[in-house]
């Protein structure tokens, strides 16, 4: 049977819609995918939450339209409108400005925005039918080089020459997502991915790292091999050659390693996504941080997607325990989910993040980016798991440049703590 389950949205390219309110942001999104996808009415505000839209744009390939309200909109309620539109720049690949051939610094703002991001901008000049964008605005995106084209969404003309200029306007790089492990492993290489069937792993399929890390391999030319965690011992012993790389949920992370050759590479998913969707260096420093931590240090954790904690739920419960009993204290804990990310950090000391597969790309960079700018460490899962468990050797041994990095954290911690005592 084929599997007609469409590309995950993480794997695909974010298109978002961006203006001011009733522009027509909801009749192009209609027009572009010829479906009643948006709301569309004479009221400004007709769009509250961001309205998502998956589809085959080909030649591009899969996309995702973010179909968002307008960023002009005053009051309580449309506070909570502009937040929500503005958590979609952070996960926009290509941005589409719709203006009504108004311009002015509203406008300036968010191709400023974008620009600050290096992400590419295509505006639309909307009901053209009723107000021509000005020859001043005209030669101002001429002059700045930023594509631009003519629509009336509500009657598809011009939709043609939009579709166009999406294909021309879209990042090469955005749909090359890094390989997951299939690098590590190389064409005819073995790896052994460990899954725990626990109370967190769905009834009657594996999980979305599991499958997507499987697809990779097999993408790779690779082989693989699937056990769970109890099997793994006696699963190595059956093989005739050690595989080249051991893959463990990160929970089972100090069973896996004691019954995993030393000579055997071993990490786990959640380090793996942490490479694949961000920056794999910066959360290896992170997770060095810990050695600063206090108790009474608050810490956010966020999750990418939404599901309901269970009793040993590893975000809420298993690494604030761990992290609890390394630092020696209690320690404040917070949660996000979703999209949900705070944008004042400067109260945390550490930020640690699931592995983001239910993200895309751009996203997860844009977390790491405003932890940067906050001077706030961040972390992943697999990671800060490792860490704690003393075995973050053993994980981050595949991507030695990763490993020197927190080595190096660790060594400054080491000699900050030295210093510290040397002082009382």
């Amino acid at each position: 049977m084929i599997d007609m389950r469409p590309t995950p949205r993480s794997f695909r390219l974010h298109i978002g819609l961006f203006g001011r309110r009733n522009v027509g942001k909801s009749s192009l999104l209609n027009a572009i995918t010829r479906q009643s996808v948006s709301i569309v009415s004479d009221h400004a505000g007709t769009t509250t939450d961001p309205v998502e839209k998956p589809m085959e744009f080909l030649p591009l390939g899969p996309v995702l339209f973010i179909d968002t309200a307008g960023i002009d909109d005053a009051g309580t309620l449309g506070e909570l409108r502009v937040e929500k539109t503005r958590n979609a720049f952070d996960r926009t690949d290509l941005a589409v400005l719709i203006t009504d051939g108004a311009w002015d610094e509203f406008e300036e703002g968010i191709v400023a925005e974008f620009t600050s991001r290096e992400v590419p901008i295509l505006v639309v000049f909307n009901k053209v039918d009723l107000s021509e964008p000005s020859a001043e605005t005209v030669g101002m995106l001429q002059e700045r080089e930023v594509p631009y084209v003519r629509t009336v969404a509500s009657e598809s003309e011009g939709i043609l020459d939009f579709r166009r200029a999406l294909l021309d306007t879209a990042p090469a790089e955005a749909l090359k997502s890094p390989p997951i492990a299939a690098d590590l492993v190389g064409p005819g290489g073995m790896a052994v991915l460990v899954v725990p069937i626990d109370k967190e792993a769905p009834k009657g399929r594996l999980i979305m790292p599991q499958v997507q890390t499987i697809r990779d391999l097999l993408d790779g030319d690779a082989y693989c091999m699937v056990v769970k965690d109890l099997e793994l011992r006696e699963a190595l012993a059956r093989l005739r050659d050690r595989p080249d790389l051991v893959i463990t949920d990160s929970q089972a992370f100090e069973k896996v390693a004691a019954d995993t050759p030393q000579e055997i590479p071993m990490t786990s998913f959640s380090v793996l996504f942490a490479r694949l969707k961000g920056d794999l260096v910066t959360q290896a420093e992170g997770a060095a941080a810990v050695e600063g931590l206090r108790p009474g240090d608050r810490i956010l954790v966020a999750e990418a997607c939404s599901h309901h904690p269970i009793e040993e739920d590893i975000g809420r419960v298993k690494i604030p325990r761990w992290l609890t009993d390394h630092v020696g204290g209690p320690l404040d804990f917070t949660t996000v989910q979703g999209h949900d990310f705070p944008d004042d950090l400067s109260e945390y000391s550490l930020v640690i993040h699931c592995g983001g597969c239910v993200h895309n790309r751009r996203e997860m960079l844009s977390r790491l980016l405003r932890c940067r700018e906050a001077n706030v460490p961040i972390t992943n899962y697999g990671i800060i798991i490792a860490h704690t468990l003393g075995i973050a050797e053993r994980a981050l041994g595949p991507f030695p440049v990763a490993l020197e990095a927190w080595r190096t954290k660790m060594q400054e911690a080491d000699a900050q703590y030295a210093g510290d005592r040397h002082a009382d």
